[in-house]
Parts: C-alpha cells; structure tokens; sequence
C-alpha cells in the first residue's frame, strides 16, 4: 500500500517549481488539440489514452480492471497506463506534461489556498489556476460524487479533478483478542484510553506498533491529536490562520497539547520502533506483539492478508480529548485525484474514461480492489469500511489537508507539530519540541 508521508507533499514544495508549472502552462496550451481530437466515425473515442498514476499495489490492479473494463467497451481506445513510485512521481509527472504525452494524471494536494498563504500554494493549485487542467465543473459525471468531498477540492468553486476515495489517518487498529482477554472496551476519550495503556503495560503487553524507520508513520498520532483538539474543520482553519497571523503560538495552549498527547502515545510504543520499517508492522501485529497500531484505513487489506483470520481486528478513532463528542469522527485526505492535462491530445477518449470510471457501477469495482473508502454515496464496500461507518458518516479532513505549510520556516515547523524531534523517536521533551517550532516558525516572518 502507498506511504502516506505526513505533510512531505508541501515539506519539499519550493515556489520555483510552482514557478515552472506555470510556465509549462503556457508552453502547453498551445499543443492542445481539439475537444473532438480522437473521436471515430460515430462520435465513439478512439486512440491513445495515458494515464499516469503515482504506484500502490492496490490501486494500480483496481485501475487495471477499470482500463481492461474500458477498453471492452471501447475497443478503438488503447489506454496506456504508467504507475510510478511516489519517490519518482513529480518529476516523471513534470517531463510528461512538458512534453505533452499524458492526459490523466494523479494531482495532489488540490485545495484552496488561504489569502494569508498563496505564496505557499501547491504547485498543482497554481497549475489549475493557471490553466493546466481541464475544468471538469460541468461535466455530467461531476454529480455522482459525495457533494462536501468536492467541495473540500474546489478551487475557487470550480473542479479540476475527480477524488477516487477517501483514506482515514487518524485512527487505530486493535486486536479484540487482547481487549477480550484482559477485558477492555473500545475507548472514547483520553482518560479511557490511559487506563487501557495502564492495563496492558500492568499484563506486559505492549500498547502500540508504529514503523518510525518511515519517520511518517509516528505523525500519525499527531494528526489525531489535532483530529481531537480541533475537532472541527473549521477550528483547524482557525488554527492555522492563527498560526500564519502569529495570533497563536507553538509552544502554548492547545498547540503544546498537542505534542503533550502524542509523546505519550509514542512512549507506550514497542521497543526501538524508531528503527522498524512501516512495511513490517503488520507482520507484528499479526504476531500479536502489540496490542493497536495507528495507521490508515489505506492499509487494511494489507493487515488483514498478515494476520489472516488469528484474531479479529477493530478500528477506532483515537481519542485525546477527554470530550468524546471529539473523538467520534475520523479525519481524513481525498486519494488519488485525477486531472485532466489541457494540453491533452484526446480529450474525447480522456472525458469517456472518467465518466466511465465515475459510473456507479465501475465505481464500485474500484473501491473494492483499492480498499479506498468510496467518494460516492450508496456504494458498497468492504465488511472493514462498513465497520466503521459511524465514524465516517461525516467527512473530516485530516490536518494535513488544513494546514499549508510556509516554504521559509525551519526544518522543526513544516507540519508544524514538531513530532519528529520527541522522544523517544527523537530526544526532546513535548517542551522543547515546541519550543524549537515556535522558533523556527517565527523566523519565516
């Protein structure tokens, strides 16, 4: 499954190549063919279609069986399809829309930028605002999908890209063996879950799995924090204006809580896990050497292939604030959105595949093999993701999502919960984690 890196996509953001996708904007626009470029006799499409997508396993063979599907319906359509590494994939996305060879393509993080950070907007929000994709507002398809899931994709209220699901980060998986044998229940605040960690240290079981070799996955518990702590979107844009308008600080308040409660959760987790690989977790989960493990909803067809029926496994939001009306949402990120490259050479054949994809139908297929959790309504999904329902009939974005990082702060403010320098992944108390943020955010301005 894909590594979610917490905030990598904006840490490595610079404003020059937001610059360049401008500038290939206007190199482009004027390779772009006509809105019937590979249409046959009969208005059917025909030609070359390529799409390129940045890799996981599971999403490639769910985009497989959709071209195969395709391709059957329309046989004078050869889809080209090129999966990529997400080490790889911005550069190889970059070569391909200069030299105007792709039609579909994985955008990320397409959001509305704030006025108080447009200096900081992705670069994929610069290109549609610049003209680099196809506005998709008006298409018919647009209407199949969750109406707040675009609305958390909009560009000033227009569409440049489909969502092909919804993956959830601030959750934990727990083995209900363990909770059955020492007789604990799923907890729905801060003061439940420490006296579920006091329990299970009290039996020398270890409360939590984390692969920080990955250094990502340890941020995990800090997006639930903020998930708690915030527990609306609209406080977490508040946040985050505060931050950018230095009303707020780092090192105080909520902020330092947040940092307080993910240490915590860091120091009930194995043994050296800052050397373990976030690939190998779920072999130990299945081995039963830990009881929970916060991860995404993007991983469970993995974790369920390791364990393979020893136990059964549960999902729950995890909780910091003593308030459980807080904790009973999942917070999350829009997967994979797929743009379409106005310099493409076959938009007919382009706009067929996504209203073919976007099919109720098709759809389903997708889901099912990708283990995303669906962007449309009533469709079906799997037992895990019916499971925990309850905690997604609302969709939340994670703070990932909320939160724009600024290009001219340090190293120890880009998410800007300094996780990775607490301990024991790093060496510094919750105190001076913040401290060092504060500081390094404050010399950005």
């Amino acid at each position: 499954m894909p590594k979610r890196p917490i905030g990598a996509s904006r840490r490595f953001m610079k404003l020059a190549a937001a610059i360049t996708a401008i500038a290939t904007v206007g190199v482009l626009s004027g390779c772009a063919s006509s809105d019937n470029a590979g249409a046959s006799d009969g208005g059917l499409p025909s030609g070359e279609l390529q799409i390129l997508v940045s890799s996981a396993d599971a999403s490639d063979a769910a985009f497989k069986a959709i071209n195969e599907a395709f391709e059957q319906k329309y046989p004078d359509v050869k889809v080209t399809f090129s999966s990529v590494s997400n080490d790889n994939y911005p550069a190889t996305k970059s070569s391909r829309l200069t030299a105007a060879n792709v039609d579909i393509f994985v955008v990320k993080n397409l959001v509305e930028v704030p006025d108080y950070a447009k200096d900081s907007a992705s670069d994929y929000t610069l290109f549609a605002q610049s003209g680099g994709l196809v506005d998709l507002t008006d298409e018919s398809f647009m209407s199949r999908f969750t109406p707040t899931v675009l609305d958390a994709q909009a560009i000033g209220g227009r569409h440049y890209a489909i969502p092909t699901g919804l993956s959830y980060s601030t959750g934990v998986y727990y083995n209900k063996s363990i909770f059955a044998k020492y007789g604990l229940s799923v907890p729905t605040t801060w003061t439940e879950l420490q006296s579920v960690l006091s329990t299970l240290t009290a039996q020398n079981v270890t409360p939590f799995g984390i692969g920080g070799k990955d250094l990502w996955p340890a941020g995990l518990p800090m997006l639930a924090s903020v998930a708690s702590l915030y527990p609306t979107l609209e406080s977490k844009q508040e946040l985050a204006k505060s931050l950018w308008e230095n009303s707020a600080s780092l090192d105080s308040g909520l902020p330092l809580t947040v940092l307080q409660k993910t240490q915590t959760i860091l120091q009930n987790t194995q043994k050296n896990f800052s050397g373990a690989g976030y690939d190998d977790i779920p072999a130990a989960f299945a081995r039963g050497d830990f009881a929970m493990m916060p991860d995404g909803t993007w991983n469970a067809p993995t974790i369920s292939t390791a364990v393979d029926g020893a136990f059964d496994i549960g999902f729950f939001p995890l909780p910091v604030s003593d308030t459980a009306a807080d904790n009973q949402f999942l917070n999350g990120k829009i997967e994979l959105q797929l743009g379409l490259a106005s310099s493409t050479k076959n938009k007919t054949a382009a706009l067929a595949w996504l209203d073919f994809f976007s099919d109720p139908v098709n759809y389903t297929t997708f889901v099912e093999k990708s283990g995303f959790s669906p962007a449309e309504p009533n469709i079906e999904s799997s037992a895990f993701l019916k499971s925990i329902e309850p905690y997604t009939s609302t969709y939340q974005p994670a703070w990932d999502v909320v939160w724009i990082a600024n290009n001219k702060a340090g190293e120890d403010a880009v998410y800007p919960f300094n996780y990775p320098a607490l301990a024991p992944l790093g060496s510094s108390t919750a105190d001076e984690a913040a401290q060092s943020a504060q500081n390094a955010w404050k010399a950005a301005f």
